[in-house]
């Protein structure tokens, strides 16, 4: 009982600031987490609307059969190399092929173009490529050499030659394809970019170059009419 009346009168006695300090106290760490849950609902909410702003980035899948096949293709490299070069120096001789004609042709084609493709219309290879740039979205000139590289005639079996030699491995076999003016290879190179994700961005870069080209060159007209 004596227990009881102390414990009353010492919260009696107890100074009214050390309550008010204790309210304070805990209103205070309140106000804190409070506003910890709202910024973090916050945070949230951005990072919500940037993944709904950001547009989608494609996913684009090689064929894994073509893809094994592509690879090794690269085997019978030797084999083909010597087919096309004897093939193309019969043929082209048959039917009077201008080499140099045939080499500046591809110049003007693979400059004037952002994205470009030579195929054979039976080719496999040939066909995913053009699945991949498909799924890719981008605009891109289509040339075919022929249904298959034994019906080639003169000046196609020329072409496939002079194509051979702007890749480092020297392979005759198509697709080929150049992006930016610059031959990246076949149907395999090509899966690859696609499969690290480096295609879209390349892909990307020449679209942006050809865009700020446009319109440098639109501002350059402008000028020229004024001042003529």
């Amino acid at each position: 009982m004596k227990t009881f009346a102390f414990l009353v009168v010492a919260s009696l006695s107890t100074p009214s600031s050390a309550f008010l300090a204790t309210t304070s106290v805990s209103a205070v760490v309140a106000a804190a987490n409070g506003n910890s849950m709202i910024n973090s609902q916050l945070s949230m909410a951005a990072s919500t609307d940037e993944s709904v702003l950001a547009p989608p980035t494609p996913v684009i899948t090689p064929n894994p059969v073509i893809k094994l096949a592509a690879n090794g293709m690269s085997l019978l490299k030797p084999i083909f190399k010597l087919e096309a070069n004897l093939q193309a120096a019969v043929l082209g001789a048959l039917t009077k092929v201008d080499k140099e004609a045939v080499a500046s042709d591809i110049d003007t084609m693979k400059s004037t173009n952002d994205v470009l493709i030579y195929t054979y219309g039976l080719s496999p290879f040939s066909t995913e490529a053009l699945a991949i740039l498909d799924a890719s979205g981008i605009d891109y000139a289509k040339i075919e050499l022929g249904l298959e590289w034994f019906l080639l005639g003169g000046e196609g079996s020329e072409t496939r030659v002079a194509l051979s030699r702007m890749v480092e491995s020297g392979a005759t076999s198509l697709p080929k394809i150049f992006i930016g003016g610059e031959c990246i290879g076949g149907y395999a190179e090509l899966a690859a970019l696609a499969e690290s994700g480096e295609l879209s961005k390349r892909l990307e870069r020449v679209k942006t170059a050809t865009s700020s080209g446009v319109a440098k060159g639109k501002s350059g007209n402008f000028l020229s009419n004024f001042f003529s």
